[in-house]
């Protein structure tokens, strides 16, 4: 069911619903407004009465035989009245009536003062009593119930009847202004639904009701993720594309020389060039599934996770790792921690992630350190380097090196150029930034690992 629909459905429900309720309140409303007219009247024409009688209680001196004759129902005299609606009787201090003027028999009640709800004649009446001072006279009016319902009725329906004419038209006015307010979300799913597939230019936001507008943000920022992520994965792709060409290229030529050569020296100088290819292209696979992988993760997403993180183990596990590498390279590894037991460089974040930002630096440092010489790792309550020892690198090749595939020329050690690149990406995830540079010597390279200012 649509929303339109839905809105429809509710707004005929709860009206004639609200509108019954009214009409119930404003019904019981004008039933004490009636009630209490006629009881003010009753109780008036009930003390009229008594003023016009003797204070000593002498009947003799009564006479209601003056009285004009009362005109009949329906006689030109009586106008619109019902005559037989109304009732008054006067009795004495014996309990001898007095006066019934309208015949309507009231019964006698000695000692009762006030309202009561009586029935005569299979009608029910409401009959104030009231007694004088000296007990002499004790008089009564009353008047049919149903008298007071049927105003009541009437009243109430005069008011109902153009409600009721005018319902339809309500319902029509609500069906209308639903309509109406719902036009703007009908615009838009126009407006998306006859999107292209690539089109992920923010919708507008300006002239849109207040209520769409967290959807429309949060809408346009779905759009930005997404269109962030297909630039990724079209950057990806095209430098994979680039980088994998070469590499491939080299070792088809170098498969068939292997297959060429005829046994000895050149045949096994043939199949060691083919293995290095291989372990390059090897190297170069893992980085870009590393760098497509840290790069799917959203920033934030990666550092909020509640692991305390350890560094010591993550050494343990990354220098381990690279002992192969600095064994062949006669390099040494040596790691430096806060002095007096302080913790080195306290966060939260991925362990696992972190562990490959710090793997990546250690590899890049211990790969192109010159051998027989040292690399170290330094950690700090606030930052951790990575530093070795090796030819000085040309400036204008440092502010390239966080560059994906950018490799410095003439090294002899195989890479992907990638290195880098993944561990800046792992840092900005925790709220990290690294810095490259070489030591203070101008030789070699040093790799500072800092919280963002």
């Amino acid at each position: 069911m649509t929303l339109q629909r839905r809105l429809l459905v509710y707004l005929m429900l709860c009206a004639p619903l609200v509108w019954v309720v009214a009409f119930a309140i404003s019904f019981d409303r004008a039933r004490d407004e009636v009630d209490e007219l006629f009881d003010t009247e009753l109780i008036r024409l009930v003390r009229q009465v008594h003023a016009l009688l003797p204070p000593d209680g002498d009947a003799s001196r009564v006479s209601f035989g003056e009285l004009p004759k009362m005109p009949k129902t329906g006689d030109a005299s009586s106008g619109a009245a019902e005559m037989n609606d109304f009732a008054i009787a006067v009795w004495d201090r014996t309990g001898r009536r007095v006066l019934d003027h309208d015949g309507n028999g009231l019964e006698h009640k000695p000692g009762r003062n006030g309202f009561v709800n009586e029935t005569h004649g299979g009608e029910v009446w409401r009959v104030y009593y009231l007694s004088s001072a000296s007990g002499a006279w004790h008089v009564a009016a009353g008047q049919l119930d149903h008298e007071r319902d049927e105003l009541v009725y009437d009243v109430t329906l005069s008011q109902l009847f153009p409600w009721i004419v005018m319902l339809p038209v309500l319902i029509g006015a609500m069906a209308w202004a639903v309509r109406r307010a719902l036009a703007p979300m009908q615009h838009l799913a126009y407006q998306i639904g006859h999107r292209g597939a690539d089109d992920l230019t923010p919708i507008a936001t300006e002239r849109q009701p207040g209520e769409l507008l967290p959807l429309l943000d949060a809408m346009n920022g779905l759009f930005k993720r997404v269109a962030d992520v297909l630039a990724r994965e079209r950057r990806f792709t095209g430098d994979a594309a680039h980088e994998l060409r070469t590499p491939l290229a080299a070792l088809r030529a170098q498969w068939d020389v292997v297959r060429r050569a005829a046994p000895g020296p050149s045949r096994a100088h043939a199949e060691e060039r083919l293995a290095s290819g291989l372990d390059r292209m090897d190297r170069l696979v893992a980085q870009l599934l590393m760098l497509a992988r840290v790069e799917s993760v959203r920033p934030g997403s990666a550092a909020p996770a509640k692991d305390e993180i350890n560094w010591r183990s993550i050494v343990e596990e990354v220098v381990a790792d690279c002992l192969p590498l600095a064994e062949r390279r006669h390099i040494e590894i040596v790691c430096e921690w806060p002095p007096d037991d302080r913790r080195a460089l306290p966060m939260l974040g991925s362990r696992p992630l972190l562990a490959v930002m710090l793997r990546n630096l250690l590899d890049n440092a211990v790969r192109y350190a010159t051998g027989h010489t040292t690399v170290s790792i330094r950690f700090t309550e606030t930052g951790l380097t990575v530093d070795n020892d090796a030819a000085a690198i040309p400036p204008e090749h440092f502010a390239r090196l966080g560059e994906r595939f950018h490799r410095v020329e003439g090294q002899a050690e195989s890479g992907s150029g990638l290195g880098i690149s993944i561990a800046s990406r792992i840092a900005a995830l925790h709220g990290l930034v690294v810095a490259v540079g070489p030591q203070p010597g101008g030789r070699g390279f040093c790799a500072r690992v800092q919280f963002a200012p």
